[in-house]
């Protein structure tokens, strides 16, 4: 599986970029899973279903299975924060693209989304010029320092898809030992 990471600072396009990017790699007949780094406490299951309230009485793991999805939701006691390797090595080895949103820390190869903050919001500085793992940017805007690396539209994500393709044997995932993955 090839797997490429895509960061920015919210509201920079990420998310939009990924929805049109997966559903030009579907096109072409490829299987595409989706690592998403979420910032804040999340949920995915609705209280009062059977599932809630599994994990309500203390369950650890409940996973839901029907024939079209899976899910499985893992409470951390005490909280922890899982890196991007052990998260990747919860999915199906057999796709072809592992999509990650977030991790700008990681040590995945990346895509920097990048847009100027909009007037009043806070300075968004570039990553690229110090950040070895980021392997082109995707903005619609001039960036605010030179760069070799490629420049992607954000305006025209099928460019991005033939740029991921053209470039993938870079991407292949060959995951680190287990010790580093905690």
């Amino acid at each position: 599986m090839k797997v490429l990471g895509f960061a920015g600072y919210s509201g920079s396009g990420k998310t939009t970029l990924l929805e049109q990017v997966i559903a030009l790699l579907r096109a072409q007949g490829l299987r595409v899973s989706v690592v998403k780094h979420a910032h804040h406490r999340f949920d995915i299951d609705h209280p009062g279903k059977d599932s809630w309230r599994h994990r309500e009485a203390g369950a650890y793991e409940v996973l839901i299975a029907s024939d079209r999805r899976l899910a499985l939701m893992r409470e951390f006691e005490p909280p922890q924060q899982l890196g991007v390797h052990a998260l990747l090595a919860e999915l199906d080895h057999g796709v072809d693209w592992v999509l990650v949103e977030g991790f700008r820390h990681g040590d995945l190869p990346r895509v920097e989304v990048w847009r100027p903050p909009a007037p009043g919001q806070s300075p968004r500085p570039v990553h690229y010029p110090d950040d070895g793992h980021i392997v082109a940017v995707a903005t619609d805007a001039p960036l605010p320092q030179p760069t070799a690396l490629p420049i992607l539209s954000l305006l025209d994500p099928q460019a991005v898809v033939q740029w991921m393709l053209e470039q993938g044997a870079r991407f292949e995932y060959s995951p680190p030992s287990m010790e580093s993955c905690e």
